[in-house]
């Protein structure tokens, strides 16, 4: 089964200026006091999550393994006019294809689940490499405390309208005994009432609990300085949202 990350086109259907807007606005909540100059995206993808901030006047680095995602993310930067410094590397191994510090470094798109809960707590500690003295590290990721407790089979989007193309889309999520739960990702297209083209992918994750990460940071000689709703502007307590992030700042 295809990987979604290899059809960017598809990847970033939905994500259109309010969203942009919105995420935009998380940042301007959630780093109002931070003292952040200078970011790297370890996982950027398309850049939807992460090029809002060198509109805020960041200077932005990202990283990704697939080369789609990395041109996507640049076309993307030339779109808004904004600028960003991209190279490829697989984020579990970050620090070896860089060796500058950064007043924050992140994982943004819900990325460290898809490597075992043991690799996850060895890219923190990569990704610590790269951190100067009382900078940051920023984690977004969904909420897999509540997947687990829910249960949750289905997953429905609402549906999204591009010129006369109707797109609806849906996931499936197969729990798997070892605790992998695979999601099936569905696009249906449509127009005139008749479906003109599907879509289906498949991408597996390794659900991590929101206190290994925190655990893992505090050990690491960081404090936790924000865990809040992903994006910042919900007032549900974050048990039940559907995603969350993590601030944490490394002691000096």
């Amino acid at each position: 089964m295809p990987s979604i990350y290899d059809k960017a086109e598809i990847y970033d259907l939905g994500f259109d200026e309010r969203k942009w807007q919105v995420v935009r606005e998380h940042w301007e909540r959630l780093l109002g006091n931070a003292k952040i100059d200078t970011v790297l995206d370890c996982s950027i993808g398309t850049g939807n999550l992460t090029l809002q901030l060198a509109e805020l006047g960041k200077k932005v680095t990202g990283s990704d393994l697939n080369p789609v995602m990395l041109n996507k993310c640049r076309q993307k930067a030339q779109e808004k006019g904004v600028s960003v410094e991209l190279f490829s590397s697989d984020f579990r191994r970050i620090n070896e294809n860089t060796n500058k510090k950064y007043d924050c470094v992140m994982s943004t798109g819900n990325s460290l689940p898809y490597v075992p809960n043991e690799e996850v707590i060895d890219t923190l500690h990569k990704m610590d490499l790269l951190v100067r003295s009382g900078g940051y590290i920023y984690i977004d990721t969904r909420n897999w405390d509540k997947i687990i407790r829910e249960h949750q089979r289905f997953y429905f989007y609402p549906p999204y309208y591009e010129k006369d193309v109707r797109i609806d889309s849906f996931q499936v999520w197969d729990y798997i005994e070892d605790g992998r739960i695979t999601f099936n990702i569905v696009y249906s297209f449509e127009k005139e009432m008749q479906i003109i083209k599907r879509e289906i992918f498949e991408e597996t994750y390794f659900p991590i609990k929101r206190e290994v990460l925190s655990n893992t940071l505090v050990e690491m000689s960081y404090e936790i300085r924000q865990m809040a709703n992903f994006p910042l502007q919900c007032s549900l307590p974050i048990d039940d949202f559907e995603w969350y992030c993590i601030l944490a700042q490394k002691r000096m």
